[in-house]
């Protein structure tokens, strides 16, 4: 993230068994609005019923093989049997109720000392990533288990229950498992879905008329058809990356000329963020990490970071082919072809976005990520840690910084307390030479980043994760509001928050 300007600031970028139970499979708004192209992959949706608010599902995990074109035979952990899982679809005040079935077998029996080397690949939860929700108990609690049955063949029964708040705002979210030992593998699996609050911003007349795509990303390391367990420090480091758009090689999409399309775009990859880039058109974004902008804002190009979400307005240019790239230039997502009849589609001038004001901060926090290579034994040598206010006491307090688990994730301690309803001002530098990408995600409140490398930004943007840049830092704002109890902030680089770059946060009013 390098420009100051406005435009550079938004870098922020066969249907499953386990039927619904309550809910049901997508609303009929819900679907209309994604019908139109059955040559492009929607996941299956799942959304609240509209009496109770309620939607109520099953989500079941377990090893599945399935034949992708392009890639090959890919067997793997997945929501219902399928990458990516279904998209859950709620509204403002309902309840999530899932219950999950861990189909799983059982972990190895191999002794575990230490929580910040990977572990346990086949015990999972669940983590509804940028929702403004309960931390604690049966909602977005991520220090729960869900646990293999130890006996192979049987399964275990997990439930989860998460109410959405009325005043929730309406956007892009996703939901992913985030048990510490087993994400990064999890995730480079497929294991991931979106899940969409639906709201205020959808009623816009202009976004209410265009088709509602789901982009969701995912990101698999693949090794013979299957993506091995994280048993070393360089076990992905030597496989290329997968890309599917809703679990297929470059997919197809259509667009009439002057035909708008919304789409919701997911990074749901575990290592690699993407630049996007739509050759002859701008991307209109409207929102980012599931916060509507109050205006639509034209740009030609946005970094996504991992677990990163944008929504974006795509108006149908010149008939012909076009990519739209990711990761690199050369790294083609999906494939939007320009064709039919041309069709005259306004864009929306104003939208019901949240404010990016916030009052001046009463506290200040520093925080320093930093990955110190080969100082460790073993088949994990380096050291991914926190440092700087709160940061994680050496194992052995006498032994000072000198001690190399210091600035590592540890169970009990508590890093950060924030106060509910108080304005601070964090700074987060990346203090890392190699292994120095380093997205930060907040779990349960967003933040409003104000500047980048020190310099202001032209406007704020609200994110729940952001990368920090290589010898650089970012500056937000935040304020926590409504819930109390344990959360999380960590690098979402996936491996190295399994190896230790976490810290616990502690939300107290």
């Amino acid at each position: 993230m390098t420009s100051l300007a406005r435009r550079g600031v938004l870098k922020c970028l066969p249907v499953a068994a386990g039927a619904v139970m309550t809910g049901v499979a997508g609303s009929p708004r819900a679907v209309a609005r994604q019908e139109g192209d059955p040559s492009f992959p929607q996941p299956e949706i799942r959304s609240s019923a509209p009496r109770t608010g309620r939607l109520e599902t099953r989500l079941t995990v377990g090893f599945t093989e399935q034949v992708i074109p392009g890639v090959g035979t890919v067997t793997t952990r997945t929501y219902e049997g399928v990458i990516p899982g279904p998209t859950l679809r709620v509204r403002p005040g309902d309840s999530l109720e899932i219950e999950h079935i861990n189909a799983l077998p059982p972990n190895d029996g191999a002794a575990h000392h230490d929580m910040n080397v990977p572990h346990h690949f086949n015990t999972f939860n669940l983590h509804t990533h940028g929702m403004h929700v309960d931390p604690t108990g049966e909602a977005d609690n991520i220090y729960r288990t869900f646990e293999p049955s130890d006996t192979p063949g049987d399964t275990t029964t997990h439930r989860s229950r998460v109410e959405v708040p009325a005043d929730h705002p309406a956007g892009t979210f996703w939901y992913h498992p985030h048990h510490h030992g087993s994400t990064a593998t999890q995730l480079l699996g497929g294991m991931g879905g979106a899940l969409v609050v639906e709201g205020d911003v959808d009623e816009v007349p202009e976004i209410a008329a265009a088709k509602d795509v789901v982009v969701f990303i995912s990101e698999l390391k693949l090794s013979g058809g299957r993506v091995p367990d994280l048993t070393s420090h360089g076990t992905y480091e030597g496989l290329d990356s997968t890309f599917l758009v809703n679990g297929a090689k470059n997919p197809v999409l259509t667009i009439a000329p002057g035909e708008v399309q919304r789409w919701r775009v997911v990074n749901a990859g575990a290592v690699t963020a993407h630049f996007l880039s739509l050759r002859g058109h701008e991307m209109h974004q409207i929102a980012c990490d599931g916060i509507t902008f109050m205006e639509p804002v034209a740009t030609s190009g946005l970094t996504l970071p991992m677990g990163g979400r944008v929504d974006v307005l795509i108006r149908g240019g010149e008939p012909g082919t076009y990519k739209l790239t990711g990761g690199g230039p050369s790294q083609t997502l999906l494939t939007l072809v320009v064709t039919g009849e041309p069709r005259s589609m306004p864009l929306p001038t104003s939208l019901p976005g949240r404010s990016t004001s916030l009052p001046e901060p009463t506290r200040t926090r520093h925080l320093i990520f930093r990955s110190d290579e080969n100082v460790f034994s073993g088949a994990f040598p380096n050291a991914y840690r926190i440092l700087g206010d709160g940061e994680t006491p050496p194992a052995d307090p006498l032994a000072g910084r000198s001690d190399l688990a210091w600035g590592r994730l540890a169970a009990d301690f508590v890093n950060q307390r924030v106060r509910l309803g108080e304005v601070e001002e964090w700074t987060v530098v990346n203090d890392s030479h190699a292994h120095s990408h380093h997205p930060f995600h907040l779990h349960t409140n967003h933040f409003l980043l104000t500047a980048v490398d020190n310099r202001r930004l032209a406007a704020p943007v609200w994110h729940d994760t952001v990368s920090v840049p290589p010898n650089g830092s970012i500056t937000f704002r935040l304020r926590a509001e409504d819930f109390t109890g344990r959360s999380m902030l960590h690098c979402h680089q996936l491996q190295h928050g399994d190896e230790g770059m976490m810290q616990i946060v502690d939300y107290v009013r």
